[in-house]
């Protein structure tokens, strides 16, 4: 059976602090928060077990989001070496995320999944939505997915 994303959290936490890895052991370490956080919540709401990977894509996904808003603000603000650090936290949460979908990837799968539901109108929009982060979990930005599906629905 393949490793998870979880587990391959881990052994690159265990490799970082090995190595000394002061940024990578950092980051890993708020991945693993985040996760954790995510469990608790979802132990309160009845859940048992701890969230799929599914989930963890999409903590990932929200955290490169995050750090690349705050980049932008920190060299807006001329602080250069926070915009660096969040740069270089992506690329240590870009490890365990799939190969991102490049912009006609990403309007090749709107417009399959468009036909395949038969989706004629913006009522439609949620569900192709729905079905496209179902099968494309980490691997597309779903704000510029959104758009795409939008122009082929109107």
């Amino acid at each position: 059976m393949a490793e998870s994303i979880r587990e391959r959290i881990n052994s690159s936490l265990k490799d970082a602090i090995k190595a000394q890895e002061k940024t990578r052991m950092s980051t890993l370490r708020l991945i693993t928060a985040a996760i954790k956080d995510r469990d608790i919540a979802g132990r309160t709401a009845g859940r048992d077990a701890g969230v799929p990977d599914t989930e963890v894509l999409a903590i990932l996904a929200k955290m490169i989001k995050q750090r690349e808003e705050s980049a932008v603000t920190y060299e807006e603000a001329g602080r250069l070496e926070l915009a660096e650090q969040e740069r270089s936290e992506i690329l240590v949460i870009r490890d365990f995320l799939p190969t991102q979908l490049d912009d006609d990837e990403i309007n090749s799968a709107c417009e399959a999944v468009v036909q395949e539901l038969g989706a004629d109108g913006l009522k439609d929009m949620g569900r192709t939505m729905g079905a496209l982060k179902e099968r494309y979990a980490g691997q597309m930005d779903f704000g510029r997915a959104s758009k795409i599906v939008k122009e082929l629905l109107s």
